[in-house]
């Protein structure tokens, strides 16, 4: 059992940092305006599906840019709950657009909260599992595998496009009124929505750190530092690929459930190439490798965005291009990396021999 005196003072302060921001965290809608609070809901969805592509990226040297997809199959599990619960038992307006006049098969499970929720957390992670068999199988990485994954991005937002009687095409699934017989609008609602987004964001960055600090995550890192003396030394690098790619997709799938509860809607344009390469954008600034460096980067690139686009609606867009040159010039590590950075500089001047006790030999 862990004791105080095992800890050390780095420990303790490290752990202090944790308590004071998740009780910042949980004790926001005390101090956020409603509009605030549900903006603050939206960027934690997101700091959840970079931590599960830190995880993939970050520890294991895998570059996706198809998670767009996983984190809409999510929401888009989440959306169908919801259009339901506010069709009241009719069909919903889009289909009787598209001239269907019976609620499809498929769409009937999803009537069920439970069913919804089970959904979109399988239904990413068998998508991840069946592209990760073959792919790592095959030994196929690298350049290779991202561009399967846009590839990926792109048969998946075109077929949900095209099948508008369906999925609502190009509009989405929208026009959400109650969650589990509450109106989701009220105030009292979103509070508890937003406490339960930032419980869901504790408890994945808790399940990510011991899956990094563990031996699991101990071949990952080896992995991605060199597969093939994995491969040699006995381990099958495949088998880990394939485990933390899945685990990754479900992670991208719950917090797709949970941006569409504070959203509202869900359509393929948000799941398309650019909101997939943006997560890769917030995990690089945040701090590759370092999981609160991907949580930072989702919520700080994110409430910047938020922010230029108000004060500068008609720049905005080259204020954030010269953040994004900022970091990727002055801290290649992300902002996490700038931590320690400075901790490594302290140890080598602390290691660095006093100029009092040098000794100067004579040239030869």
């Amino acid at each position: 059992m862990l004791t105080m005196q095992k800890l050390s003072p780095q420990r303790l302060w490290l752990l202090a940092c944790y308590v004071a921001a998740a009780a910042a965290l949980f004790s926001a809608p005390l101090y956020l305006s409603d509009f605030r609070l549900n903006l603050l809901a939206k960027f934690l969805a997101f700091a959840i599906v970079a931590l599960g592509l830190d995880l993939i990226w970050g520890y294991t040297g895998i570059l996706s840019l198809g998670h767009g997809i996983f984190f809409g199959l999510g929401a888009y599990a989440m959306a169908m709950y919801l259009k339901l619960e506010a069709s009241g038992g009719k069909l919903p307006d889009f289909m009787g657009w598209s001239g269907l006049s019976e609620l499809p098969i498929f769409w009937k499970p999803f009537g069920s909260f439970g069913f919804a929720v089970l959904m979109g957390i399988l239904i990413p992670a068998a998508l991840a599992l069946f592209l990760g068999y073959f792919t790592f199988r095959n030994r196929i990485r690298g350049v290779y595998f991202t561009i399967l994954t846009q590839a990926l991005v792109i048969i998946t937002t075109t077929l949900l496009v095209g099948q508008q009687a369906y999925t609502g095409g190009t509009n989405g699934v929208t026009g959400f009124s109650k969650i589990l017989g509450e109106p989701i609008a009220s105030p009292d609602t979103k509070r508890m929505l937003y406490w339960a987004t930032a419980a869901v964001l504790v408890a994945v960055f808790i399940l990510c750190r011991y899956v990094v600090k563990s031996r699991f995550g101990k071949v990952l890192r080896a992995i991605r530092d060199g597969e093939n003396r994995v491969r040699f030394i006995g381990y099958n690098p495949a088998v880990y690929q394939m485990v933390v790619f899945t685990m990754s997709a479900a992670i991208a799938g719950i917090a797709g459930m949970l941006f569409v509860l504070h959203v509202g809607i869900i359509s393929p344009s948000m799941m398309g190439i650019v909101p997939s390469i943006e997560m890769v954008l917030w995990v690089a600034i945040g701090g590759r490798g370092t999981l609160i460096g991907a949580v930072l980067g989702a919520v700080l690139m994110n409430w910047a965005k938020s922010e230029f686009s108000t004060t500068y609606p008609q720049g905005w867009t080259y204020f954030l291009g010269g953040v994004f040159i900022l970091v990727v010039v002055f801290l290649p590590n992300g902002v996490a990396g700038l931590a320690a950075k400075l901790k490594f500089r302290k140890k080598k001047e602390e290691r660095s021999e006093p100029e009092h006790e040098r000794v100067e030999y004579p040239a030869m």
